[in-house]
């Protein structure tokens, strides 16, 4: 369902199909399309992980979950606020409470996507080493 929407809200913001109001509120195309692929790939990785068939712990499980949501909101909120388009440059210093909302949300993300994914990534790696039944 988010996918869909995620679609739609590309296409239209692409191709301006009589939505004045999407443009409106999607002021970047590429990072609104950024926020698609990331989740789609987010998606591919969770689906991968689940068809490995090794269970993770409750926690490394929600921070894969949570990660794969906040990283797609991350380039959402950057297509929305064009002003956090050049958070990652040296000179980047807007002030205001938005953009260190979205700095902290943004390293928050990053520690959380990173726990999970790279704890599933050593759970899975370690349990190739584990003995085969016979």
């Amino acid at each position: 369902m988010v996918t869909s929407g995620f679609s739609f809200g590309v296409v239209f913001s692409r191709f301006g199909v009589g939505c004045t109001r999407q443009n409106m509120i999607f002021k970047s195309f590429d990072r609104l399309l950024q926020a698609h692929m990331d989740f789609l790939l987010m998606s591919a990785l969770i689906f991968g992980l689940y068809a490995a068939k090794v269970p993770l712990p409750w926690h490394v499980r929600w921070s894969i979950v949570i990660g794969a949501f906040s990283n797609s909101s991350l380039f959402l909120l950057m297509s929305i606020f064009p002003v956090l388009l050049d958070a990652k440059s040296e000179v980047f210093a807007p002030e205001g409470l938005l953009p260190i909302f979205f700095k902290c949300y943004l390293f928050t993300s990053i520690l959380v996507t990173t726990y999970g994914f790279g704890g599933a990534a050593w759970i899975i790696f370690r349990s190739t080493f584990k003995a085969l039944p016979d």
